[in-house]
């Protein structure tokens, strides 16, 4: 499947004009592509013979856009789907419920992992100049990060 950018032509101004709401998903739709987390996701999920509407890498970035954004149940992800002139298409409720589905405890291993990797990619590219303060903060973040998707985990489907 050919990928497209929704962040193509977008700008960040401070006038007024071309307003957005939820602007700020855009910018960790873009994140995610750009540290490699939706590529390191997409390996992991990719099953042969199988090609899905919406690719699974996708679905679980925009769940945690969503969440990230104040969503508190899955039907929340409509917020996103109502902004498809400015994130491109977003799946739907169902298919983020199937998505979630097929998420068995290896694949949710993998996915920790794949993060993991990531991580470490993302923090070797931080200047070693950083102040300690801030490198204390990020590394603060990054454990709430953690400790928030450990406790959100979706329990397996009966």
């Amino acid at each position: 499947m050919k990928r497209t950018s929704s962040s193509a032509g977008l700008s960040v101004t401070g006038d007024g004009t071309g307003v957005v709401a939820r602007a700020g998903s855009v910018g960790l739709r873009v994140l995610a592509d750009r540290i490699g987390s939706t590529r390191a996701v997409s390996k992991v999920l990719a099953r042969d013979s199988f090609c899905p509407g919406d690719d699974r890498d996708r679905v679980l970035i925009d769940v945690a856009v969503m969440l990230a954004d104040g969503g508190e149940a899955i039907a929340d992800i409509d917020v996103l789907r109502h902004q498809a002139q400015v994130l491109g298409p977003v799946a739907s409720a169902p298919t983020v419920w199937r998505t979630l589905a097929e998420l068995t405890g290896a694949r949710l291993a993998n996915i920790d992992r794949a993060r993991a990797r990531v991580r470490r990619h993302v923090w070797s590219q931080l200047p070693e100049g950083l102040p300690p303060g801030l490198r204390a903060a990020l590394r603060t973040i990054d454990q709430h990060i953690d400790q928030r998707l450990a406790q959100t985990r979706i329990p397996a489907a009966t």
